[in-house]
């Protein structure tokens, strides 16, 4: 039978397979591994999987590729990032180096707001330039496919330009980017008296007008995901505001995400599950009671552990404590100009197994199936399955678990992104 593509002689083909949902409890630590794997793509697609002998005989391929002693595994997924903004934030990573917190540098009008000003400057164009070197550097290190989150605006014609770049970025380049509305990150100086007057603003305004934006994409054409988001935080919103704005996203469409016990538990994730949330996120202070909370729903939990490590923090999500819970977990960069300037999917995975206590297995089914259901996309990529785009890694290592094993090195020989090596 032809095919265009063979991958065969794996030494290990990571399939990170789940039937119906992501992984959870026992069946996170089972990545799917084949021994001497290989797998056949067709039409971007993945059309079999198993055996390099069964393969070998089955498939005649228009390209093949020998992976002897090397690992095969699916593209990984950032679930969590804020890659499109202007400007950087170097000069608050000093002030933090000489011990100012992530709090006080908001305060004194960084943080968020120091972004929010270089964003909003920023043309379309300016966005678009200044995010595609980052979106190189994530596929060089294996990541396929992105959320992106707005949220760097703050009003209504800046938000619009996030989503417009986050559109044209995932129409030219070859990582596949989902969008999240994210306007209540931050309340922006101009209603800092009044936050509930930017809640306002929020649900009457820019929601009707993302809904619209989505309405006339190629998303919406493409039945892809549309995300809400808010920072559920003191400093950030309070409950009653947030459940205000998720209720009013859903209102219009979009699925719910949220910000929730970064620095404080003040219910985030009780509210995130009672709002059928697709994920809550950061997670490094939720308690005992609503870990089981977040265990007995679909709601998946993504930790963010290059946050806790840029932050000199001692803190991070208890996250061997949610998997023997039963939470769905998954993995993300954070990537952002301030708490996670971190483009690297195999190091957040290693610092999960150091500080989070995740098995290898555990680590990459949560940075592949887990954090494609965290984006809505659990039935296209996250895994080596048939009918799945064909979203795949060659690694240059003996075993999987190589990937967490080396800190600040990449993996990666080969990217292949619906069928076609980039």
């Amino acid at each position: 039978m032809p095919v265009d593509l063979l991958i065969h002689n794996a030494a290990q083909l990571v399939t990170c397979a789940s039937a119906g949902g992501p992984k959870r409890g026992q069946s996170l630590a089972d990545v799917g591994l084949i021994v001497d794997g290989a797998v056949a793509v067709a039409e971007g697609k993945i059309v079999d999987a198993g055996p390099s002998s069964d393969l070998c005989a089955r498939y005649n391929a228009h390209q093949t590729i020998d992976a002897s002693g090397k690992v095969v595994c699916p593209g990984f997924v950032d679930a969590h990032t804020h890659v499109v903004y202007a400007g950087d934030r170097v000069d608050e990573f000093e002030m933090r180096v000489r011990g100012a917190t992530y709090l006080q540098i908001m305060e004194a009008g960084g943080g968020i707001v120091s972004t929010m000003r270089s964003t909003r400057a920023a043309t379309v164009d300016q966005l678009v330039t200044a995010a595609r070197p980052r979106l190189d550097s994530m596929l060089s290190l294996g990541t396929t496919t992105v959320e992106a989150k707005t949220g760097y605006g703050l009003d209504v014609a800046s938000e619009v330009r996030m989503l417009e770049a986050i559109t044209t970025l995932d129409r030219e380049h070859a990582v596949d980017l989902v969008p999240t509305f994210l306007g209540a990150h931050a309340v922006p100086p101009e209603f800092r008296d009044d936050p509930d007057a930017y809640v306002d603003r929020v649900v009457q305004e820019m929601l009707p007008r993302v809904a619209h934006w989505y309405g006339e994409s190629h998303y919406d054409d493409r039945s892809l995901p549309l995300f809400c988001d808010v920072f559920c935080e003191p400093g950030a919103f309070d409950l009653g505001q947030t459940e205000r704005v998720l209720r009013a996203g859903q209102a219009h469409g979009m699925a719910c995400k949220l910000h929730a016990d970064e620095f404080e538990s003040i219910g985030g994730v009780s509210l995130a599950v009672g709002c059928a949330a697709v994920s809550v996120d950061h997670l490094d202070v939720t308690p005992p009671d609503e870990i089981e909370r977040l265990a007995d729903s679909d709601t998946v939990g993504v930790i963010l552990p290059a946050v806790g490590l840029n932050l000199g923090s001692t803190q991070f999500a208890p996250a061997r404590a949610m998997v023997d819970a039963g939470v769905a977990l998954a993995l993300a960069t954070d990537l952002n100009p301030g708490s996670a300037p971190c483009l690297s999917m195999p190091l957040t995975m290693g610092l999960a197994c150091r500080y989070g206590g995740l098995l290898p297995a555990e680590a990459l089914n949560a940075g592949t199936i887990n954090a494609a259901c965290a984006v809505g996309l659990g039935d296209r990529v996250g895994s080596i399955e048939v009918g799945k785009q064909a979203d795949l890694l060659v690694l240059d290592v003996p075993d999987y678990r190589h990937i967490v094993y080396w800190l600040g090195g990449n993996p990666v020989e080969q990217v292949i992104k619906r069928g076609q090596v980039v």
